[in-house]
């Protein structure tokens, strides 16, 4: 029993042994390549963030995301107060529940309304808490340090490309959803005017495939007056009649309908073959959002969606497809205005002056709701006379870019 004992003592400590010498050997393959580890570390140094931020520039970063946060919480605050008061007598003639007013629309409009003036509320906390570093003279004890104005800029730029991103994928992916549920509440309790129906329905849904519906019930996703021509080289080859289509929403896929009372037509040259019946489960290549079209609809989608739809209703030939280009190069040029106005506001109130920044405060102010209402006017021109949707998009960038140069290049002086 002892030399059995002894026996698995040696055996242990033979292994140690053996670990003991692959760690020795791995240490010093390590100790080769220690050098090569060190030098790309050398080369990759630009990567690390602590290189270019700064005490400086978290304090800068600090302030101006914790401003912007603040003006948002202040200004959407003001603005859910002046709604309330106006819409209360539409909510209770339409007995809407006090669950769908806070859940369904609140909190739906906060975000919406936050992301779609989040240039004026970056440019509202540019100009606020710059002009109070002014005012306490803490810009010309950094210049006076040595720190020049353009690598002043650095941290307000850190925060541009932070905020024009959370802006741009709440914008192209988040709050589209949260559209369709305020959009609904707005249609049910609020101002009923949400488009339900559509009129002789005419479009492509595909090669040479032409659908025509009299009338569209979106409500009950269901058309009257069903006809359905397929053509080959400008020839009617296929016609079909239903008296009724019912879209299938619990279906897997997309593009299911269900005909009823429906007659086909085969033309083949002087033969005519008739084929009909009761029911018929068919794949049409429509939805019910191709066919019924209602204000801020483009608004609902994502901007993957917006895409696909863009492209989808180009091929079939359709002209109300506009709008929604519109929004799609809107969402893409918004998040650089963030990088425009902060500029301008920058350069603006970053001088401390004498009587106060009351009169600057004012010219940012009146840039920031010109560029917001260029933006409009911009895409309004686009939509109803046919102007390039992506030109109509970045044109108020442009034209603020211009003048943002020329702010940064005054400022110094």
């Amino acid at each position: 029993m002892r030399t059995g004992t002894i026996r698995r003592y040696h055996t242990l400590l033979r292994a140690w042994k053996r670990i003991l010498t692959l760690a020795s050997l791995l240490m010093a393959r390590l100790d080769r390549l220690k050098p090569y580890v060190e030098k790309a570390g050398r080369k990759l140094g630009w990567l690390n963030p602590r290189r270019y931020i700064t005490l400086i520039d978290w304090y800068i970063i600090k302030k101006f995301i914790g401003t912007y946060i603040y003006s948002i919480l202040l200004i959407i605050s003001i603005s859910i107060v002046f709604d309330v008061n106006e819409n209360l007598a539409k909510f209770t003639q339409y007995h809407a529940p006090l669950k769908a007013i806070v859940f369904d629309y609140y909190a739906n409009f906060v975000p919406y309304y936050a992301n779609l003036f989040s240039p004026l509320f970056v440019f509202i906390a540019v100009i606020f808490f710059t002009s109070k570093l002014a005012g306490n003279s803490e810009i010309i004890a950094m210049l006076a340090a040595g720190v020049s104005f353009k690598r002043l800029m650095r941290p307000y730029m850190f925060s541009c490309v932070l905020i024009s991103l959370v802006t741009f994928y709440l914008g192209a992916y988040v709050i589209p959803h949260g559209n369709v549920i305020r959009q609904n509440f707005e249609s049910m309790y609020k101002s009923k005017r949400k488009s339900l129906v559509a009129e002789n329905v005419q479009l492509q849904v595909g090669n040479g495939v032409i659908a025509y519906i009299q009338h569209y019930d979106n409500a009950y996703k269901r058309g009257y007056g069903f006809c359905l021509d397929k053509f080959e080289n400008k020839k009617l080859i296929s016609h079909m009649t239903a008296t009724e289509i019912q879209y299938d929403t619990i279906s897997d896929t997309k593009y299911h309908w269900k005909a009823s009372n429906w007659k086909v037509r085969q033309l083949k040259g002087l033969r005519e073959i008739i084929t009909s019946g009761v029911m018929k489960d068919t794949v049409i290549m429509m939805e019910p959002t191709d066919l019924v079209y209602s204000k801020g609809q483009q608004e609902t989608f994502t901007s993957p969606q917006l895409r696909d739809y863009i492209s989808k209703q180009i091929s079939r030939g359709s002209v109300n497809v506009v709008q929604y280009e519109v929004e799609y190069h809107k969402r893409i040029a918004m998040s650089f205005a963030s990088f425009i106005l902060t500029t301008i506001g920058f350069s603006l109130s970053s001088r401390k002056r004498k009587g106060g920044m009351g009169m600057y405060l004012g010219i940012g102010l009146a840039l920031s709701f010109t560029y917001i209402m260029l933006q409009t006017i911009s895409s309004t021109f686009a939509i109803n006379s046919g102007a390039h949707p992506m030109l109509a998009a970045w044109m108020p960038n442009i034209i603020f870019a211009l003048i943002a140069f020329y702010c940064y290049r005054k400022a110094p002086n």
